[in-house]
Parts: structure tokens; C-alpha cells; sequence
């Protein structure tokens, strides 16, 4: 990466927390919170503790949209296969391999899950589960581990990557390479303490997860500068 333009982009960012009055991904910051206030592997009812983790009282835009149904997906499988899918939590969430490893695990039992259950309900119509393109997993992470994962969003990512001039650009959604760089991007954002300050002045506590979070850094990715 070009440090002038990444730095560039940086000083562009924090004009933007200082001047903005809205932030389009200051919702998630609410999801992150009570994702981490409510994940429990060990939950008696894993479906109903699902459920509670992915919620939010502004947008339901991460999981939910026209034609994207990833929480209802996840939902039939963790009622249809409840012992299979908490593995591939408990594996997702194993921070003694490495992620980019997890998560296509992760995406290959998807893939499965919905064959095994398009055999056995012919009737059935849904043809996708909505974590191929690693939106959902990513997710995951960055709610369960939020000092070190971050929502991923291929197209956004590719733009940032040409933006500061990146050499070999991803051929394919590369979340493993992402998350390096959004590490990047974040532990430059946190050297500038008046730039913190920006940011936690548009947090509200008790709403929002105040705690490090890498979902900073991915705002400044997704931010088009």
C-alpha cells in the first residue's frame, strides 16, 4: 500500500467523524454489543440464543434484505442439524487455527448443510444460504472477537485496495487478507487520539460497544474518502 495515500484517506476520515452528523455503519456498533452481551455456545437453546445475538433497534440491514436471508438460513439449519452447526461455531471461534482456514470451513458446510437439505425437502425452494460470500462469517467474528475481525465487504475492500495502490489485487474474496489489513488500517486510526475522540464522541454508552473494536478500521475502508 501507498502510505502517503493511506494516510490521505486517514486525515480524509477523521474530517469525516468531526463534520458528519450520519454514519452508515453506526448501528453495528449496537450489534456488536449485545452480540457480545449474548453469545453463550453453551445456550440450552441454541436457536432461541441465535436469535437474541443478531438483533438491533435501528437495522437489521447485516442480515436481512431483499433476496438475503442469512439469519433465516441459519436458523433452519441450527433447528434441523442443532449438535452439527454448534461445531461449526465452536470451530469458527477456535483462534488456535487460522481464519481464513476457518472461515471456508465454515462456507463448505453451509454448502452442506443446504444440499442435505434440499435432498430430503424437494419442495423447497431456497437455493442459497447467504454465507458464500463471507458477509455472514465475517460477521461472526467481529461480534464474537471484536479487537480482531471486522464486517467484510468484498467490493469495498477492492476499491480501498486500489485507492492506496495496492499490488496483487485479491482474484477472489480474500477475507484472510482483509482482516490483516483492516488490523492495518485500525492500528494507524488508533494513534491519533484526537481521531478516538471523534469516534467515541458519537458512541452512546449502554447503546453501543465502547470497547476496542476492529469495525473502526473497517469503517475507514468503507469509507469512499
Amino acid at each position: 500500500m501507498n502510505l502517503r495515500l493511506l494516510q490521505d484517506h486517514i486525515a480524509a476520515f477523521r474530517r469525516h467523524l468531526d463534520t458528519a452528523t450520519e454514519f452508515p455503519l453506526l448501528f453495528a456498533w449496537e450489534s456488536q454489543r449485545i452480540f457480545q452481551e449474548t453469545w453463550d455456545p453453551n445456550a440450552v437453546d441454541f436457536a432461541a440464543m441465535y436469535e437474541a445475538s443478531l438483533e438491533n433497534s435501528h437495522s437489521r440491514a447485516l442480515w436481512k434484505g431483499e433476496r438475503y436471508s442469512p439469519k433465516e438460513m441459519m436458523q433452519l439449519f441450527i433447528q434441523t442439524y442443532p449438535d452439527f452447526v454448534k461445531d461449526m461455531f465452536k470451530d469458527l471461534f477456535d483462534e488456535t487455527r487460522e481464519a481464513d482456514g476457518r472461515v471456508d470451513r465454515f462456507v463448505y458446510h453451509c454448502d452442506e448443510l443446504l444440499r442435505d437439505y434440499r435432498d430430503t425437502h424437494p419442495d423447497f425452494i431456497e437455493t442459497r444460504h447467504y454465507h458464500e460470500d463471507y458477509r455472514m462469517p465475517a460477521l461472526y467474528l467481529a461480534f464474537r472477537y471484536p479487537d480482531l475481525y471486522a464486517l467484510f465487504e468484498d467490493d469495498a475492500f477492492r476499491r480501498f485496495l486500489r485507492m492506496v495502490q495496492a499490488k496483487d489485487l485479491p482474484l477472489v474474496a480474500d477475507p484472510g487478507r482483509y482482516f490483516k489489513v483492516v488490523r492495518t488500517v485500525y492500528n494507524l486510526l488508533a494513534k491519533d487520539e484526537s481521531l478516538l475522540e471523534l469516534h467515541y464522541r458519537r458512541l452512546e454508552p449502554g447503546l453501543h460497544f465502547m470497547g476496542k473494536s476492529m469495525l473502526l478500521g473497517a469503517e475507514a475502508i468503507v469509507f469512499p474518502g
